[in-house]
Formats: structure tokens, C-alpha cells, sequence
């Protein structure tokens, strides 16, 4: 396990920088953590790309995780150093053992939890400074993207109650954080039906309604159509068939909604785990 340093400095305020691209990753299984697999190469490379960035590099990395709900209202974790959450069973200890010690950004948690206001009221967010971390969503990314772990990493929560018009609508608001030194990534994936999952199907493998469903999303995202995904929901039957639940699809409302207009989408790790699970990936910027 790689230890916090005691001496080191923490983040206290955003600066002004080059414009940061963001990110929605598709994250899939935990273990693409730690397998070696196409996505995690995925992942990697692309971690290789911004780092090359030399001073354009990322300031801080804030993470919108599907697997963070809130309800009556949204949460930024505020905690100096943010624990590794494995929120997961049934896998090997290797998975267990995984931890990523990034630090925290206290100081900046609490202006940006004044500075973002909740679509729904207007009010401040919250700030948890003691019980969240960083959960699988966003570790099982970031590890790969990034080893060493010395950009400071701060998730924002999703209020699972309301609708996801107002999940967009706070993506919006995440904009103008790019020129600041914030590299915003949405962790989720845009079909996620584990009921339907079959873990000897190959990559390409899919079914036709995640296939459909992944092709829409696609479509949208080419068009520059981003408001109208938070719409998904009218494709009835289809989104239901690609998420039963859809706390892996909001993550995508947020990546979106932080995209300029112009900015040309580029897809990676195109392709399905266990035919119900859609590894797609977009970079915007």
C-alpha cells in the first residue's frame, strides 16, 4: 500500500489554466483494475496523453461516479485524504488489496460547494468530509490512468431523486471549471444491465438492444445533441432493457453538460463486457 504523505501540500484554490478536456469513461467490472484487457490499456493510454499535456496537466480531478447516490441533494467530498472504498463482493483479494491515495481538497470542496448551485433549489452543496472516499467508479479509472496518484480527486455526488434534466443542468455549471485546472470525468456506462450479463460472451458480443441503445447514444453524441440525452428515458422499452436502473447513465449527463459548444467528441474503448455492458468511452476537448 502506497502511504499519504503527512508533508504533503494540499490544493487550496484553483488557478487559472488551459482549457482541461472531460471525460466519460465507461468503467464496467471492478476488475479492469487490475486485468489486463482492453480497457484498461484504454485507460492507460489515455492517462499518458494528458500527462504529456506538461503544464496544461490537470490542477485537480473532480469524478462524478455512478456509484455515489445522495438523496435531497447533491455532495462533495471534502476530507484531506479520501479512503479507497471497495464497494464490491465476491472478488478476489488482489481486488481487495487495490488502493489509490490521492489526496483530498478540502479548501476547494467548500468553494466549490458554495460556488455550484442544486438545479433543484438553488442552494449550496453539501460537503462530506468524513464519509465517502473514493469509490470504485472513480479509483478502478483513475488507477490506471494515472499511478501515481498526486492529483488531488474530488467526487461529487448524484442526487438519485430527481430528475435527469437537472443531472445535465448541474454538468452546466461544471463548465467553467476546466479553465481552472479541473478535469471533470463521469464514470459509468451508457447501457449497464448486469441481470442480463453473460460472462462468457466476448468483447464484440452484445445484445440487439444494447447494441441499439449504445448506437443512439452514439448518434447523439455526434450530432453535438448533448441536452437531449437526459431525454433517454423516451426511448421506453429500449432504456429499460439498458439500464433497469440508470445510475450508470447520469455519470454521462454531467461529462456532457460540462462540454463547450464545438468540441469534437472522440470514442475509445468501444465494445461490451458480458453483452449487457457498454465500454464506451468519450473525450471531449
Amino acid at each position: 500500500m502506497t502511504a499519504f504523505s503527512d508533508a504533503a501540500p494540499l490544493l487550496q484554490s484553483l488557478k487559472p489554466s488551459p482549457r482541461m478536456p472531460v471525460l466519460f469513461m465507461g468503467h464496467g467490472s471492478p476488475m479492469n483494475a487490475i486485468e489486463d484487457n482492453p480497457w484498461r490499456r484504454g485507460w492507460q493510454s489515455l492517462g499518458t496523453e494528458l500527462l504529456a499535456r506538461g503544464a496544461a496537466q490537470p490542477q485537480l480531478i473532480l469524478c462524478i461516479s455512478a456509484h455515489w447516490l445522495t438523496r435531497g441533494g447533491w455532495q462533495i467530498t471534502g476530507m484531506a485524504r479520501p479512503k479507497t472504498i471497495h464497494d464490491f463482493g465476491g472478488f478476489p483479494q488482489a481486488l481487495f488489496d487495490q488502493q489509490y491515495p490521492a489526496p483530498g481538497a478540502p479548501a476547494v470542496a467548500a468553494s466549490l460547494a458554495r460556488e455550484l448551485q442544486s438545479p433543484a433549489t438553488g442552494a449550496a452543496l453539501g460537503v462530506d468530509a468524513e464519509v465517502w472516499g473514493l469509490d470504485h467508479g472513480t479509483w478502478s479509472v483513475l488507477k490506471p490512468m494515472f499511478p501515481q496518484a498526486n492529483i488531488p480527486v474530488l467526487q461529487l455526488s448524484m442526487d438519485y431523486s430527481r430528475p435527469p434534466a437537472e443531472h445535465y443542468a448541474l454538468g452546466l455549471q461544471l463548465q467553467g471549471l476546466r479553465e481552472r485546472g479541473v478535469l471533470i470525468v463521469g464514470s459509468g456506462n451508457i447501457v449497464h444491465n448486469l441481470r442480463a450479463a453473460r460472462r462468457d460472451a466476448s468483447v464484440m458480443q452484445a445484445y440487439d438492444w444494447a447494441q441499439e441503445f449504445d448506437s443512439a447514444v452514439q448518434t447523439q453524441i455526434e450530432k453535438g445533441d448533448l441536452a437531449t440525452l437526459a431525454n433517454f428515458q423516451a426511448l421506453g422499452s429500449l432504456a429499460q432493457m439498458a439500464h433497469p436502473t440508470y445510475e450508470h447513465y447520469l455519470p454521462l449527463l454531467y461529462a456532457a453538460g460540462a462540454v463547450r459548444a464545438g468540441e469534437t467528441p472522440r470514442f475509445m474503448n468501444t465494445g461490451f463486457q458480458s453483452a449487457s455492458i457498454s465500454m464506451r468511452s468519450v473525450v471531449w476537448g
